[in-house]
């Protein structure tokens, strides 16, 4: 089995990118998916952040409240780091769970591991990828993404954006980039040429 960590800045075109090589065959695990399960309701990570954040960021139902969250976090980099630290290590336990059913599946499985605050949670993380790909788009391009095609406000956009890693720290991991500043065809053009040079003879 090998792990490739697939990041890329909001809006960037990531999971287009994903589902391109799920079709592929890869084994697609979405670290945005995981994320939600460590906050469900009843879950321990949902009580730390209630903790934390206090009743504001729940919903009636139980659930956690996320616009009211993201405001809060999206706003203040301390709460951010907060967040994470609570996140964060259950999100990577619950990857590795999923890993470990792939391999179990099939041991020459490419798992692509879906992950959007890679760069952010480098530092922190216990896996080792087999190779890092970095779907690539300047942060002004993103930005008018998530006003045109999100109806995003531009100054929450902007915020969005300018919350998550630069550009030039994200690059910095990559052993390959996904070009995602043309267009659609563009990009699933570049994407089928990274996957080529992961999966041919001569990765």
């Amino acid at each position: 089995m090998r792990i490739i960590g697939l990041t890329g800045g909001i809006a960037a075109g990531k999971s287009t990118v994903s589902a391109r090589w799920a079709g592929h065959g890869a084994v697609v695990v979405d670290a945005d998916r995981l994320a939600r399960q460590a906050v469900a309701p009843g879950s321990p990570g949902l009580a730390q952040v209630a903790e934390r954040f206090g009743p504001s960021v729940i919903a009636p139902d139980g659930s956690l409240d996320r616009p009211a969250l993201g405001a809060i976090v999206f706003a203040d980099p301390e709460a951010r780091t907060a967040l994470e630290g609570i996140t964060h290590p259950e999100v990577w336990r619950l990857a590795q769970l999923a890993f470990d059913a792939a391999e179990a599946d099939d041991p020459d499985a490419v798992v692509v591991y879906d992950v959007p605050l890679l760069a952010e949670a480098a530092g922190s993380r216990p896996i080792r990828f087999d190779a890092v790909v970095v779907v690539d788009a300047p942060a002004a391009q993103r930005v008018e993404r998530l006003v045109e095609h999100r109806s995003m406000d531009r100054a929450d956009a902007e915020r969005r954006v300018a919350a998550q890693a630069s550009d030039a720290e994200r690059l910095a991991l990559a052993d390959h980039v996904v070009d995602a500043t043309g267009t659609l065809a563009d990009t699933i053009r570049s994407a089928d040429d990274v996957w080529a040079r992961l999966t041919g003879p001569a990765r």
